[in-house]
């Protein structure tokens, strides 16, 4: 795949850029600040840009504010936020859209190489992935009545696993039960949450992003 990496660690792009350049992807660009990489986006069209939360100009959320745009003038590009915590005003509004092509992963996942290129994978194709602690963070902001207090414990699980855009047939992996079983823990999930059978929207995505806002 085609890939742009945004950090202002020189560092870390380099690190990344030899990781990808050996599992066979190719970096078309890298580069350290926002700014720089709205014009790398623009100019070549990635399959996935990879983007650090904070980054010049501002050192706070630029490289959040940068996805933002990304997703609302190219949405055909995948964006993999990686960061090394979670900014919740933001990822709130990024994850209200479409979740398709997107992922928020916390730094340390890149010491996981088969799961951090697994996740890069699953964004290129249109698919999701999101840390497990991002997904906590997000949840936890709201201060309306939390839906989420009807779910068993193990529904409350299997949620969490759906947060970080794992299919049933790998939930049922990790969590070492029955295919079927994980299948009627998400049908409850969508029953418990009131979620609508409209077959326009997602009820998977609903799940997970009815209650992040504030």
């Amino acid at each position: 795949m085609r890939v742009i990496l945004a950090d202002d660690s020189v560092l870390l792009r380099e690190g990344l850029t030899r990781l990808l350049d050996d599992a066979g992807h190719e970096v078309v660009a890298a580069v350290g600040d926002a700014p720089a990489l709205l014009d790398a986006v623009a100019l070549h069209r990635p399959d996935v840009a990879v983007i650090d939360v904070r980054m010049p100009p501002e050192h706070k959320d630029d490289g959040l504010r940068a996805a933002l745009e990304i997703r609302e003038r190219l949405p055909g590009v995948g964006v993999l936020v990686l960061s090394q915590y979670v900014e919740q005003h933001y990822a709130a509004r990024l994850l209200a859209g479409s979740t398709e092509g997107l992922g928020y992963l916390l730094k340390d996942r890149v010491s996981e190489v088969a799961e951090f290129l697994e996740s890069l994978e699953r964004v290129r194709a249109g698919g999701t992935a999101f840390d497990p602690e991002v997904v906590r963070q997000l949840l936890a902001r709201t201060t309306r009545t939390d839906p989420l207090s009807r779910l068993s414990p193990r529904e409350g699980e299997v949620l969490r696993h759906l947060a970080q855009g794992l299919v049933n047939a790998a939930i049922a992996e990790r969590l070492h039960v029955s295919l079927s079983t994980v299948e009627k823990h998400v049908n409850a999930i969508m029953d418990k949450l009131d979620l609508p059978r409209d077959p326009g929207y997602s009820r998977r995505v609903l799940a997970i992003l009815r209650y992040l806002e504030s």
